[in-house]
């Protein structure tokens, strides 16, 4: 699918909504259309039309489709654990076809890029047997790994990157987005996970909490994902 990926961390809290609201300020700048979808969310608050995750109304605000809200984020789960212990604390079951069908839904709206967010980190449970990345696999969608720098991310995102390549999927990108205040020795992190990855650096986030998508977007490099 011409310009559609899925954008995973390399753990939880890593930013990953920060870098695709920054990527989709990105894009809109270029002029392309633009959707986001966030096909799993747990941790949603009741509001007066229904659970609603922060994480997806910031993708809703930074993407240029009019996407309804239960477009971007199909599963919503109040609870902010892992989707699948949320979803059986609700009483239902988080299926692997049923992802698929609802992102193709909002793949046949045609946006110029499309976004779909993981939740955590890759290998995220839905159920006993089926996990979130497997709906890359399903769609065959290139990946952007948000590599969230702190103590222990050059395993993590090595190791993310060598699942991503075992489940037949190529790594389109990585940012190295500074999650923390202060990190020992950043440069030399960033330098060693480039080193050891043949996809491109998309970008150098610094932290910046609260900043707008287009703040985001000035240290993003989308040429390499798009031409």
């Amino acid at each position: 699918m011409a310009n559609t990926f899925f954008v995973t961390g390399t753990d939880t809290d890593v930013g990953k909504t920060v870098i695709t609201t920054g990527l989709l300020a990105a894009f809109n700048a270029r002029g392309l259309s633009t959707a986001a979808i966030k096909p799993v969310a747990a941790g949603c608050e009741q509001a007066a039309d229904g659970l609603r995750n922060d994480d997806a109304l910031r993708l809703q605000r930074a993407m240029s489709l009019p996407l309804h809200y239960d477009e971007i984020n199909p599963i919503a789960l109040a609870p902010a654990i892992a989707p699948h212990i949320a979803a059986e604390q609700a009483g239902r079951r988080i299926q692997l076809a049923q992802l698929v069908g609802l992102c193709r839904g909002v793949l046949m709206r045609r946006a110029d890029v499309t976004l779909i967010e993981g939740a955590g980190g890759w290998r995220v449970p839905l159920n006993a047997r089926e996990f979130l990345s497997g709906l890359a696999v399903e769609l065959r969608l290139p990946v952007i790994m948000v590599v969230g720098m702190r103590l222990g991310c050059i395993s993590h995102a090595l190791l993310t990157a060598e699942a991503i390549a075992r489940d037949g999927l190529t790594l389109a990108g990585w940012v190295a987005n500074r999650c923390v205040a202060d990190m020992a020795c950043y440069a030399e992190n960033v330098a060693t996970i480039r080193s050891n990855l043949r996809a491109p650096l998309l970008g150098e986030v610094p932290h910046l909490p609260g900043a707008a998508p287009a703040m985001i977007a000035s240290h993003l490099d989308c040429a390499p994902l798009v031409g």
